[in-house]
């Protein structure tokens, strides 16, 4: 058979499944709280970059500006800048350092109205992410901007998904072979969501700065002869079938709402505390 033809039959085949019976995959779900994340969060990433933008903009005709502009402005932090510049009273514009107040000042108010837009979408995801997965976002690692990743991967039907497996390589986690010889290892696996792909890795790199379990597992599975990058990568693996768990599988998630009530109360700091929950 020729190439063309092996071809043809391919394609066929493939038809031929995606028409007929077999073809049971069910689609994503856009009609519950997951695809209200999901909106918000697309509006979130255009602000955060807009906010980046202006922030590099300011910095720039900072460093551009006369002197005496320069020099009370260098030392400052972002935000102090931004709220500086937003002061500013801009004289006759055909003085370039005037025009540069009148821009920096147009730039500073554009950076405080895209902060209140970003703060306001964050309170709205961290609602949002709790009420829909409470027992996801209890997971060590887990904040808002990672669950709505992960609840945006999954979707609003999550159990369509047929195993952990299926999730893995969903995000990416997946191991793929790439043995050689007497050589047994696994590459990185480029396919799948890569935004949900680096949730699992932030997961991952908060459990190793904060968890002495998985500090323990690393160095296990390095001296074993695995390199940190594919160490990680089996991390993520196990994170994933854990993500997948909770998100099918769900535990009621305990109840803190009266906690910080009674540290309170019982006069003991938040240093105390999670010095004795070891966290």
């Amino acid at each position: 058979m020729t190439g063309r033809c092996a071809l043809i039959v391919i394609c066929r085949s493939g038809a031929r499944a995606a028409l007929g019976p077999e073809a049971v995959a069910a689609p994503k779900g856009g009609d519950g709280i997951v695809e209200s994340i999901r909106q918000i969060r697309v509006a979130s990433r255009s602000t955060r970059a807009h906010l980046t933008r202006v922030s590099n903009q300011i910095r720039d005709l900072i460093v551009t500006a006369a002197d005496p502009l320069r020099c009370e402005l260098e030392p400052l932090t972002t935000t102090q800048r931004v709220a500086r510049c937003a002061r500013f009273r801009p004289g006759d514009t055909a003085d370039p350092a005037q025009a540069a107040k009148l821009a920096l000042r147009a730039l500073a108010r554009q950076h405080q109205a895209l902060d209140g837009d970003l703060a306001e979408m964050r309170e709205h995801l961290d609602k949002l992410t709790a009420a829909a997965a409470p027992q996801l976002r209890a997971a060590k690692g887990i904040g808002p901007d990672v669950a709505s990743i992960l609840l945006i991967a999954a979707g609003d039907n999550p159990d369509r998904l047929r195993s952990e497996a299926s999730f893995a390589a969903l995000c990416g986690a997946s191991p793929v072979e790439a043995s050689s010889g007497k050589t047994a290892r696994h590459r990185l696996n480029q396919g799948g969501d890569r935004q949900a792909n680096h949730a699992l890795w932030r997961i991952a790199m908060v459990r190793l700065a904060t968890r002495e379990r998985t500090r323990a597992y690393a160095a296990r599975r390095q001296a074993h002869g695995k390199t940190r990058r594919e160490t990680i990568r089996c991390l993520k693996r196990y994170i994933a079938r854990e993500v997948f768990n909770l998100l099918t599988k769900p535990q009621p998630a305990p109840n803190t709402e009266d906690l910080r009530a009674q540290r309170h109360t019982t006069g003991h700091s938040l240093a105390t505390a999670a010095a004795q929950l070891n966290t």
